[in-house]
């Protein structure tokens, strides 16, 4: 029994034997797997390294073209356009007659846009112009008074004269009689011619102080003919008057008829057919031709930008449209500067902002005949610095 228990022990350890071998060989090639699968985990871990390098490298290249490029550019998109928009009202007050006008409708300078009813105002301008012929005829009738006075007063003075010569020498005589009867006897005359003669000398020295005083009324000739001078110019304002008020009733008269002030485009109309306008009152808007971009730029932007320096003008309404403008002028003063309720620095804690200062662009070329610009679209203008 020992001997088959120690053949049963050689048979297992045969049979031990190439099991263990195997096993070793599948060790091997499993840790030679192992090794060859760490090489290759090791090697793509180098790869994202210089992907990102590449990468860096790029932008950096990029972002030094771009600001080679870009370094004397200045642009915003705080811009938008801008021009003159004028508003249109009535002088005079009246209804609606005549209207040539429709909502976005072009018309040019000059054009007929409203007349109102003129017929009152035709009354006042046929009374004016009554009162400037009455005014006139008064002051022919006063420059006719003037004429005659330049000869009647002078007159009047030389008669005033000569009847105080005439009554000195009366006044002489009845003194020489007078004295007569006074000298003789009195038996040679009689009391009554004595009385005579004494009224006759009474009644001659009367006249001479009469005619004296004639001669000094009639001697203000100069003062006489500068009343009537004075009457003159009077009646003379009182034409200049009247012709003023003819002036202002052709004004009012021509006031009725509301012509185009320039080229436009009409807008925000608010006015219809028989409507009664009052004076003053806006009736509707003249948008005109002339259109400029006014871009707001930062304060910081402003260091190197002169007027004259060229800009490129990017408009979002119309995308393909490229127009080309320069700098016309800075506005002295940032935007919260006009505001209505200007920031008071001086009060509370300060804090810096940023401000922002409008810019005026006018477009040189690039803008079609046939397009309009509306006011108030977003612009990107780009600004080419020179130094």
């Amino acid at each position: 029994m020992s001997d088959r228990d120690d053949s049963d022990n050689q048979d297992e350890k045969r049979d031990d034997e190439p099991a263990s071998g195997h096993d070793d060989k599948d060790a091997k090639d499993a840790d030679k797997s192992a090794g060859e699968g760490g090489k290759q985990r090791k090697k793509p871990g180098k790869k994202p390294l210089i992907i990102l390098g590449i990468v860096v490298v790029v932008l950096a290249i990029g972002a030094f073209v771009w600001w080679f490029m870009t370094r004397n550019q200045e642009s915003t998109d705080d811009a938008y356009t801008d021009g003159d928009a004028v508003t249109i009202a009535p002088k005079v007050s009246g209804y609606v007659v005549t209207m040539n006008i429709d909502d976005n409708r072009f018309v040019h300078q000059g054009d007929l846009l409203i007349k109102i009813d003129p017929r009152d105002y035709q009354a006042q301008l046929d009374q004016a112009s009554a009162q400037l012929g009455l005014a006139q005829a008064q002051l022919h009738a006063a420059q006719t008074q003037l004429e005659v006075a330049r000869v009647r007063y002078p007159a009047q003075l030389a008669e005033a004269q000569a009847q105080e010569l005439t009554a000195r020498a009366n006044l002489a005589q009845a003194s020489a009689a007078y004295e007569r009867q006074r000298s003789v006897d009195i038996r040679a005359t009689s009391q009554q011619n004595i009385d005579t003669a004494t009224a006759q000398q009474k009644s001659a020295q009367a006249n001479v102080a009469q005619a004296r005083a004639q001669v000094r009324t009639a001697s203000l000739v100069p003062q006489q003919i500068a009343q009537v001078v004075a009457n003159v110019e009077e009646r003379r304002q009182q034409v200049r008057q009247a012709q003023a008020q003819v002036e202002a009733a052709q004004l009012n008269l021509s006031y009725t008829e509301l012509r185009a002030p320039a080229d436009g485009w009409i807008t925000r109309r608010n006015v219809q057919y028989g409507s009664f306008l009052q004076a003053g009152t806006t009736i509707l808007s003249l948008v005109t031709t002339r259109v400029w971009i006014t871009a707001n730029f930062k304060e910081s932007q402003l260091g190197r930008m002169q007027p004259g320096d060229k800009v490129d003008i990017e408009i979002d309404a119309y995308p393909g449209m490229k127009l080309h403008g320069h700098v016309d002028s800075v506005q002295l003063g940032s935007g919260s500067r006009f505001s209505a309720f200007p920031a008071e620095n001086a009060t509370g804690n300060f804090v810096k902002i940023v401000q922002r200062v409008p810019v005026k662009i006018l477009i040189d070329d690039g803008l079609k005949p046939e397009t309009s610009l509306p006011l108030g679209l977003s612009v990107e203008p780009t600004v080419m610095l020179r130094h």
